[in-house]
């Protein structure tokens, strides 16, 4: 991997680093498509104005599987009826990012956006341009880096399981 892709450490989540800031963030997929949110165009924030997963920090003594329910909670209303662990990396500003997967069993319309722009489906296409059109706001805003990087990998580890993006 390059110096701006993230890479992949070796983490188990029942005993993860607690050292380092962490974050729990969650690949959400339906029929080929994968959610993400906007993220509104403050400058404190990570990746002000892109496209990026739902999910956020992960409280001191809180296990990651938790910080992504609550998150999801939080901020899109949604409770995936299963969730799994994907991969943890290590990414900029000496972060770990706990990636998890988990089907989005509603419509997109019926999610509560609590945090963001904006959110969506973003095809397959639009992951590999790194850009997705927003319809709240009519503008074409990137995918945030580590994330689009994340989600390659994603779609490089399950080419062959159809029935897992259906």
């Amino acid at each position: 991997m390059n110096s701006q892709s993230p890479e992949p450490i070796e983490a188990k989540i029942s005993s993860y680093d607690t050292s380092r800031p962490a974050a729990a963030v969650a690949i959400l997929y339906r029929n080929n498509q994968f959610l993400l949110q906007l993220r509104d165009d403050y400058p404190d924030i990570r990746y002000p104005g892109q496209w990026a997963f739902f999910g956020g920090h992960v409280e001191a003594g809180e296990p990651p599987i938790a910080a992504v329910q609550r998150e999801l909670q939080e901020e899109i209303g949604y409770a995936p009826p299963q969730i799994q662990h994907f991969c943890s990396y290590q990414t900029d500003a000496q972060i770990i990012r706990h990636v998890f997967y988990a089907p989005l069993t509603v419509n997109p319309e019926e999610l509560l956006l609590s945090e963001g722009q904006d959110l969506g489906l973003s095809t397959i296409e639009e992951v590999h341009q790194g850009y997705r059109f927003s319809v709240r706001i009519q503008q074409h805003r990137p995918l945030a880096k580590p994330h689009r990087q994340i989600l390659l990998d994603f779609l490089q580890r399950h080419r062959n399981e159809t029935r897992l993006i259906q």
